[in-house]
Parts: C-alpha cells; structure tokens; sequence
C-alpha cells in the first residue's frame, strides 16, 4: 500500500523534528560536560579578610602538594592541643570560614588549619577531583610536621570538601571526621539541580557514599533542616550507611551555608560531645 503524500508529508515532519531536538540535546549535553568545572567550583581570589580582623592569632602556611602545587592558608592557634583541619566547600576561599574559626577557637578551644584549594584564595592551580584529594593529603601532613600527632587531629568537611575529607581519612590516621550538610556524590547531586543530564556524563564523583562505607574513625554527620542546595535525605543515607561509631546532628531552620551561626547552643554541644567522646577512646 502507497502512503498518501500528506501522511507521508507529517513523517518526514516528525522524523526532522526528532532529528532536530536530538542534535540540539547532543549539544546541550556537550556544552555541560565542557563547562562541568565552572558548575562546580566557584573559586575567588580575593581575600576579603585576615584573621587579625576577627581578633584571631594564626600563622600564615604555605604548603606544597605532590604534584608541586603551593597552596596558602593560616593556622589558627588557641592555648589548646587539638586541631580541627577544615575542608572548605566549593565556593569563596578560607577568608569566608573566619567566622566559623572565630567560634571553634574561642568556644571549643581548638587550633584550625584553614587552606585554600588549588585556585583558591592566593593558592597556584586550577581545581579538579584529583587535585583536591592531593591538597587534602598535603594539608594533613602539613599538621602532621606541624606537631599534631593522629589522635589530636579531626577533619572537617564543608559540602564539597566531605569526600576529601573521607577521602584523607581512609588515607591517613585521625582522632574523626565531621561532614557538615555533605551530599552522596555529584551525580547524585547532579539528578536534583540537573535532571536532564545522564548521570554517566558528570566525570568528577567526589563519591562521599562510598567512602564512608569504609571509613572507621569515629563520625559527626550535620545536616541542614532547610538546606537549600543538598536535600536532606544526602546526610541521612550517609548516616545509614556509615560504620559505627557515628552521630546525626540536623540543626533546625538552618541553610547549606549556616549550619554554625544558626545552630547556637545545641551546635556546640554537639560538638563538644563529639570531641569527649574521641578523647574517651583513648591514642589512635
């Protein structure tokens, strides 16, 4: 049977469409894979303040990666004998995290170690997966020649910056690690702010579920009631899954970025619990 020339008329219509949109969606999926850093990290350069500007004593650190990347930050220094290594998130660089040391210093009376990523800050490079795992390794031993020994130093992850943080504790020996308002991986997180995008295309994983299925160090998961960025079901799977010894804390009515400020007397409690609780565990 012949089809009638206005049947045939719409499939080729339709088969041009569908040729179409498939070209237009090849090249949207191109131009994300291309710009897949840009999406993830949001460096800046400028430092907007120093520690003397929020009263803090510190030392400036300069710290040399594997791979020969020079990286900047401050040791923030208090009469006591513990340090807290931040892993910052995605976003600005360790003068943004002053206000987070100001309260860690002065109301649970713990050193910081704040270092910027590669890209960050005054820090060489360009970030990326991998080089962000070097850094964190680098920044450990930075504490580490720096006098700390393994079962006085805890490593704290922001967002981005819990899978490094997992990622140097499965590496290198630590007192524990806390993750504040972490997500699984960024294809996971991929699937809520890009839907559209294959989860097979996003190359960086900063796979934060895998890792700490094999993490043994004691750990402090914070998550944010109304976390805008990372749904809360991210730190509860964590959670789940992560071996003992563990805590969830979700500090009520915070955002992704202010889980410390809004989290007041309960924030801190729960972070001196966590510190009693390492210290009760005896040399690591």
């Amino acid at each position: 049977m012949v089809p009638r020339p206005d049947r045939l008329g719409t499939v080729k219509a339709l088969g041009s469409l569908a040729l179409s949109l498939a070209v237009v969606w090849a090249a949207l999926l191109a131009i994300m894979s291309v710009m897949e850093n840009r999406l993830i990290y949001f460096p800046v350069r400028a430092l907007d303040a120093t520690p003397s500007d929020y009263g803090l004593r510190s030392e400036e650190l300069r710290v040399t990666t594997s791979d020969g990347v020079r990286l900047h930050g401050w040791w923030i220094q208090t009469a006591g004998d513990r340090l807290v290594v931040l892993f910052h998130g995605n976003a600005g660089n360790v003068s943004h995290r002053l206000d987070r040391a100001k309260l860690f210093a002065e109301r649970l009376g713990v050193d910081l170690f704040l270092v910027d990523w590669r890209g960050y800050g005054l820090s060489e490079g360009k970030p990326s997966e991998a080089g962000l795992y070097r850094d964190g390794l680098a920044i450990y031993d930075a504490a580490r020649a720096s006098g700390f020994s393994p079962g006085r130093i805890v490593l704290l992850g922001e967002s981005l910056g819990c899978a490094v943080a997992l990622e140097v504790a499965l590496a290198r020996p630590c007192a524990g690690v806390a993750l504040e308002t972490p997500f699984l991986s960024v294809p996971a997180l991929a699937r809520k702010h890009y839907p559209f995008v294959p989860g097979f295309l996003v190359r960086s994983k900063f796979d934060a579920e895998s890792r700490i299925r094999r993490a043994t160090a004691p750990k402090l998961i914070v998550a944010a009631e109304r976390d805008e960025i990372v749904p809360i079901f991210h730190a509860r799977r964590l959670f789940e899954v992560a071996a003992p010894p563990k805590e969830l804390f979700v500090v009520p009515g915070a955002g992704h970025n202010d889980t410390y400020s809004i989290g007041g007397g309960p924030y801190l409690f729960t972070w001196r619990r966590f510190l009693a609780a390492i210290d009760s565990r005896g040399p690591v």
